[in-house]
């Protein structure tokens, strides 16, 4: 059983009797008995309560009002009609963005947040990363095992029905990757060089899934045989096996609308200290497998389970991670070509 006590550093403990005040949380305490996120929803939203905001709300005292769903769209009117309810606002990697592009968020003070050591990446001026996500090759366990994308591609080698996404965002690097691009020079993306690999595979999908939960539906159904699934919702899952080879990882980020409450704001970064913490984390990672962005964070999982986590030092290094400001500047084209596509399917 993960150990849930929250262990802080001194100086980053705020409203504790004895302890330091990270700077302008103490000041927001005073201002502030409450605030609103907006975020995914699901078991997602439940990890978020488990591991981050009841021990923020217990060091605090400051509630946190949990709304969803998260569409871009939500944020663009709330922030084009200036009616800012809420102090956080979750955005997959490419709508955040979109968002930074559009000036539709405000950089957040890294300086209050001061975070426990994080992945880079997760770090944006403008977005904090506080969840990974991978979308990785499952298949049912009675069938012939994949080692690649290139073998999830190969319908003679490895005979079934197959499930890709219908999402050009995923599903053209991963025919990329099945061409035999390495993952680490997969962008700037060749859409030509990629369609021409998805024209080979076509006539083996036997679903286009528009939902997380049909991949492993699917599989247990025996619809199909392999699929292209989000992580989280095959990991762990009997009679179906994974991995991460090739995988692709992805990050969810909390951002603050611009124009938002000042001091809400504030006792906001005290909200993602707490999601840079290790255990707090584990404890997130307990209601849904996918993980933060804390390098220490191996040791704290179940390690009869590490092989299910997106982030592990193992799984982590054998995955291609996006470049979402490519996409940000090239989606309209890419969409284009791939609605183009599916008239043909």
């Amino acid at each position: 059983m993960t150990n849930r006590r929250t262990i802080l550093k001194a100086t980053a403990i705020a409203a504790i009797p004895g302890g330091l005040a990270l700077p302008g949380i103490a000041r927001a305490q005073g201002q502030v008995r409450e605030f609103r996120m907006v975020e995914a929803g699901g078991l997602s939203g439940d990890s978020i309560e488990a591991g981050y905001i009841r021990p923020f709300t217990a060091r605090t005292g400051i509630r946190v009002i949990r709304e969803n769903p998260n569409p871009l769209g939500k944020l663009r009117a709330m922030v084009e009609s200036r009616a800012i309810t809420a102090a956080l606002f979750e955005l997959g990697s490419l709508s955040g963005a979109i968002a930074n592009a559009a000036g539709l968020i405000e950089p957040l003070d890294w300086a209050a947040i001061n975070p426990e050591p994080m992945f880079e990446e997760a770090k944006q001026p403008w977005g904090f990363g506080y969840q990974y996500y991978s979308t990785i090759m499952a298949w049912r366990s009675d069938a012939k095992p994949l080692t690649s994308w290139a073998d999830f591609w190969n319908v003679s080698a490895f005979p079934g029905r197959r499930t890709l996404p219908d999402n050009v965002t995923l599903a053209v690097p991963m025919a990329l990757l099945a061409d035999g691009v390495a993952p680490s020079a997969l962008y700037p993306l060749d859409l030509r060089r990629a369609f021409r690999k998805l024209d080979q595979i076509k006539g083996s999908i036997a679903v286009w899934w528009a939902a997380g939960a049909q991949p492993p539906q699917l599989l247990k159904d025996n619809e199909v045989q392999y699929a292209a699934s989000y992580s989280g919702r095959v990991a762990g899952q009997p009679g179906i096996t994974i991995s991460y080879a090739q995988g692709l990882l992805d990050l969810a980020y909390f951002v603050v609308p611009k124009g938002a409450n000042p001091a809400e704001k504030a006792a906001a970064m005290g909200l993602l200290h707490e999601m840079s913490v290790a255990r707090n984390q584990a404890v997130a990672a307990e209601v849904v497998p996918y993980t933060g962005a804390s390098p220490q964070l191996d040791a704290l999982l179940p390690q009869a389970r590490l092989a299910e986590f997106p982030t592990t030092t193992a799984n982590k290094a054998m995955q291609a991670q996006g470049n979402p400001e490519w996409w940000a500047q090239n989606r309209d084209a890419a969409e284009r070509r791939w609605q183009e596509f599916k008239l043909g399917l």
